[in-house]
């Protein structure tokens, strides 16, 4: 969903939620929803045939340009659902609702009023690129695959929280275990560092796949070695 624009200049145009000249090029996050009714994405690729996989979003994402899209963990990075791509040509394939079996491409309307709405409610003013501005805590239960360069061995950390900052990036946030004081950790926790920041973060997985590897599932093993040798 989109503000409309004019066919004419826009100089002169001024963003609705963000105060700022409007320029059709920026899709800076600038507001997130976590998806709390279990709705998913579904993506195809080379491998897939004529069915289709799914993932568990993460949560909506309001842009500064209007747009209103799904994330979700993909590979090492959390992306926009509509910009899904791997190795085997991933293709997004549309939002799926489980609950009625239904397929549909645009944000709901309830969640586009609510991102629309808390962006105008909340008036952030942060100096520098890496203020944060929101955090959500994780309802899906993403983990990162740790690895050292070189290493054969993996390690499993859980994402407690995706921290969103000034400059429109989202990051997963782990707790590093020696500054846990309090627990449950929560989002905010000052144990908590990003994902992305870290020299051993590999890839992101939700829990499905993090349980297969917990429990030792060989082909799952196998597949996560391989991807961390190619990233090595």
């Amino acid at each position: 969903m989109k503000i409309s624009e004019s066919d004419h200049k826009t100089e002169n145009v001024i963003e609705l939620f963000t105060g700022l000249p409007y320029d059709a090029t920026n899709n800076r996050i600038i507001r997130l929803a976590p998806e709390l009714d279990g709705l998913e994405i579904l993506y195809s690729n080379d491998s897939s045939g004529e069915e289709f996989y799914s993932l568990r979003l993460l949560c909506w994402a309001l842009k500064a340009n209007g747009d209103v899209v799904g994330l979700v963990p993909w590979l090492n990075d959390i992306v926009s659902a509509p910009e899904i791509s791997d190795p085997l040509n991933g293709k997004f394939e549309g939002y799926y609702d489980p609950g009625i079996d239904l397929i549909f491409n645009e944000a709901p309307m309830h969640k586009v009023i609510e991102l629309e709405t808390a962006a105008e409610y909340y008036e952030y003013q942060c100096d520098e690129e890496n203020d944060t501005v929101q955090e959500i805590p994780d309802t899906i239960g993403t983990h990162a695959v740790l690895s050292e360069k070189g290493s054969n061995s993996i390690c499993l950390a859980e994402v407690i929280s995706w921290r969103l900052h000034n400059n429109g990036i989202v990051r997963g946030m782990l707790a590093e275990a020696d500054k846990v004081q309090n627990t449950p950790i929560l989002s905010g926790d000052d144990s908590l560092y990003p994902a992305q920041d870290d020299d051993k973060f590999r890839y992101f997985f939700q829990h499905q796949i993090a349980n297969k590897i917990k429990a030792e599932d060989s082909e799952a093993l196998a597949a996560i070695s391989a991807l961390v040798d190619d990233n090595q």
